[in-house]
C-alpha cells in the first residue's frame, strides 16, 4: 500500500549542528519538571547551543546535524521543543535511537542523509520531497531512505497517538 504523506513536499531554511548534540542541550534539563506547555518549550529550544535559535525560527526550517543527535534521556520535550517551534524536519549524519522514535512518534521527520548533510550550509533552503524521497538545494539533491509504509502512515497522521485515534474510529 503507497502512502501520501499529508505535506509532500516540505520547505525551509537550514540551522546546522555538529556531532552529539544530546536531549539536555535540544531542550535544556533544567526546565524538564518546570515547563510543561508545549508552545513554552518552544521558546527555550537549543537555548543553550544556539540562543538565537527560538527567536529566530520560523516554521518549516530544518535542522542539519552530524552523528547520533539526540542523544541522552529519553525524554519527549526534545523533539516536542523543536516540533512546537515549527521545525519540520531534521536531516542527520545518525540518531540516537529513543530520540528517533519519539520524533516518529511525535510526527516529527527525522531523516538520515549524511550526503545532504556535508553539502548543506546554515541558511540554504531546502526541499524536502517525501514521495520522492529526496533532500533538494542549491548544492543537488540528496535520497534518502524511505520510511516503511506503517511509519509513513504514523507521521501522515501527525504521530502514533493521532494515528491510533484515527485506527480505533475506523
Amino acid at each position: 500500500m503507497s502512502m501520501t504523506p499529508v505535506r509532500p513536499k516540505l520547505h525551509g531554511h537550514v540551522w546546522k549542528y555538529g556531532d552529539g548534540v544530546n536531549t539536555d542541550v535540544i531542550f535544556p534539563g533544567k526546565y524538564t519538571y518546570t515547563i510543561s506547555d508545549p508552545a513554552e518549550m518552544a521558546q527555550h529550544a537549543l537555548e543553550d547551543l544556539d540562543p538565537s535559535f527560538a527567536a529566530n525560527v520560523q516554521p518549516g526550517d530544518v535542522i542539519v546535524a552530524g552523528k547520533n543527535w539526540g542523544n541522552g534521556s529519553s525524554r519527549e520535550q526534545a523533539v516536542t521543543c523543536l516540533k512546537q517551534a515549527g521545525v519540520s524536519a531534521v536531516i542527520a549524519v545518525s540518531f540516537a535511537r529513543i530520540w528517533y522514535r519519539n520524533a516518529i512518534n511525535n510526527g516529527l521527520l527525522a531523516l538520515t542523509c549524511p550526503a545532504a548533510v556535508e553539502a548543506l550550509n546554515p541558511g540554504d533552503v531546502v526541499e524536502i520531497d517525501l514521495a520522492a524521497g529526496l533532500i533538494k538545494s542549491e548544492a543537488g539533491a540528496f535520497a534518502f531512505p524511505p520510511f516503511a509504509p506503517s511509519v509513513q502512515a504514523i507521521i501522515a497522521d501527525g504521530g502514533l497517538l493521532p494515528h491510533l485515534k484515527k485506527r480505533l474510529a475506523a
